[in-house]
């Protein structure tokens, strides 16, 4: 267990963190989850960090600035995904939208431009019809962009995003995977062993889950060796 703690520590030190002390370490069942059953990630030797969100949550709305700069600070530690969850038939053409945006080639230039759509221009984007028109006056093909939305790939990653929200037991947004194994987010990264307890902002939050997630790519690292 003392050799599992060095190397984990050690593992840490590239990101800023190290477990000096057992009580400044997140908890399990606490600041993060233990999934029962390990997931299979694509990987390699990399952590796979994944974020279930939706583009209508303002939640995740406000953690992405925050979230996209811890990514490009991990650099080639980690492989990076995200997952659209599903919530029903007035999310399906966000979550397709989504998808689109990613088998175009997309996805980088305009993902933050569709949270503004809903949350700065306050669009609906609740049909097709909504979405195919964003997409235009975003500039992008009309056409191109319909092909790819009605595509059997769309529709599979779609049932894949499902069947991983089931697999992940996810239930709120954002929450982020760790290898497969591990899951944080930015209100369990928030919580407080037994004690005296204050009331943290949402950016507080936010900072509490990139540090836990920290914590959890030097660990499942670590695990892998």
């Amino acid at each position: 267990m003392r050799f599992i703690s060095t190397l984990l520590c050690a593992a840490a030190i590239g990101f800023g963190w190290c477990a000096n002390a057992a009580a400044a370490a997140p908890q399990n069942g606490v600041q993060y989850l233990t999934l029962p059953e390990v997931q299979n990630t694509d990987a390699g030797n990399k952590v796979e960090v994944t974020e279930f969100f939706a583009y209508y949550c303002p939640h995740c709305e406000r953690f992405e600035p925050r979230l996209a700069a811890w990514v490009k600070k991990q650099g080639d530690n980690i492989v990076f995904k995200r997952v659209h969850v599903s919530r029903g038939p007035g999310v399906l053409p966000q979550q397709k939208l989504f998808y689109t945006l990613e088998a175009l080639g997309l996805l980088e230039q305009y993902h933050v431009k569709a949270f503004d759509a809903m949350h700065v221009q306050r669009l609906r984007l609740a049909s097709d019809k909504e979405v195919f028109d964003w997409a235009a006056a975003a500039g992008i093909d009309r056409a191109k962009f319909i092909d790819a939305y009605n595509s059997f790939g769309v529709q599979a990653k779609v049932r894949r995003a499902e069947r991983m929200m089931a697999d992940y037991r996810i239930d709120s947004w954002p929450t982020v995977a760790v290898g497969g194994r591990f899951m944080t987010s930015p209100t369990q990264a928030g919580e407080a062993a037994p004690g005296p307890q204050t009331t943290q902002t949402e950016a507080q939050l936010q900072q509490s889950a990139l540090d836990v997630m920290d914590f959890l790519v030097a660990k499942a690292k670590a695990e892998k060796k």
